[in-house]
C-alpha cells in the first residue's frame, strides 16, 4: 500500500498552527522551529510562504480583524452612526476576548494587513458618510481602536488578588469587598466596557451636534 500522503504545507496550516500556539501559549511561544515541528515540516519550508516571524504574526492578527462584524457600515445598513459604532465595538472586542494574547500585535495599528485595512476603511468611510469632516472621522476611527484595544489588553477585575487580608482597612479603608474582583471579572469587565462605551458615544454625539449647529447656522454678513 502506498504511504499517506502529509497535508501539504499552506499559509492557512500555518496560520491555523500559529493562532493556536499564541492562544494556547502568548506571542513568544511562536517561531519558526516551533512551527515547523507543530506541522511536521523543514523549518526552511515555511520561508515559501512567510519571510518572518512578524508575518505570520501578522498573518495571525488579521484573521482576527476577519473576524469583526462590519455589517453596521454599509450604506444600505440603516443603522445611524452612533449605533454603528456601539455594535462594531461589541463585535470587535468578542473577537479580541476570543484571542487576547494577540491584542498587542493588533494594538500596533493594521500595517498592510488586509482585514485590518478594510475595519479602517469601513468606519472612516462611515463616518464621513454620516457627516463628520474627515480629521474627525479619523480621529474617532483611532479613539475607538485604543478603547477596543486597551480594554482588552488586561482585565481589571483579575488584576486584583482573592485574599480579603491583602486590603487591610488600615492602608486601603475603601478597599474592603477588592477580593471579590476577580471572582466577578466578567461582570466588572463588560459592565466597565458598556459604562466606558456609552460614555464616549454620548460625548460625540454632543460634538456632533455642535457640529451640525454650526453648520447649520447662517454666516453674518
Amino acid at each position: 500500500m502506498a504511504r499517506p500522503r502529509k497535508p501539504l504545507l499552506s499559509r492557512d496550516r500555518i496560520i491555523g498552527a500559529a493562532s493556536a500556539l499564541v492562544d494556547a501559549e502568548g506571542l513568544d511561544a511562536v517561531s519558526t522551529r516551533r512551527l515547523a515541528a507543530e506541522l511536521g515540516v523543514s523549518g526552511p519550508s515555511l520561508y515559501n510562504h512567510f519571510h518572518n516571524k512578524d508575518e505570520i504574526l501578522d498573518a495571525v492578527a488579521d484573521g482576527v480583524s476577519a473576524k469583526v462584524d462590519l455589517s453596521m457600515f454599509d450604506p444600505a445598513d440603516g443603522r445611524d452612526w452612533r449605533t454603528a459604532l456601539h455594535d462594531y465595538a461589541v463585535s470587535y472586542r468578542a473577537a479580541l476576548t476570543e484571542h487576547p494574547n494577540v491584542v498587542p500585535v493588533l494594538a500596533r495599528g493594521p500595517g498592510r494587513r488586509p482585514a485590518g485595512l478594510r475595519v479602517a476603511d469601513a468606519v472612516f468611510g462611515a463616518m464621513v458618510r454620516a457627516g463628520w469632516p474627515p480629521a474627525q472621522a479619523t480621529y474617532i476611527g483611532a479613539l475607538m481602536r485604543y478603547f477596543i484595544t486597551g480594554s482588552a489588553l488586561g482585565s481589571f477585575a483579575s488584576g486584583f488578588v482573592d485574599d480579603e487580608a491583602a486590603y487591610d482597612p488600615a492602608d486601603y479603608p475603601h478597599l474592603g469587598q477588592a477580593h471579590l474582583l476577580a471572582e466577578r471579572r466578567q461582570q466588572v469587565d463588560e459592565g466597565a466596557f458598556e459604562a466606558g462605551l456609552r460614555a464616549l458615544l454620548d460625548g460625540l454625539a454632543l460634538q456632533y451636534a455642535q457640529l451640525r449647529t454650526v453648520r447649520r447656522t447662517p454666516k453674518s454678513h
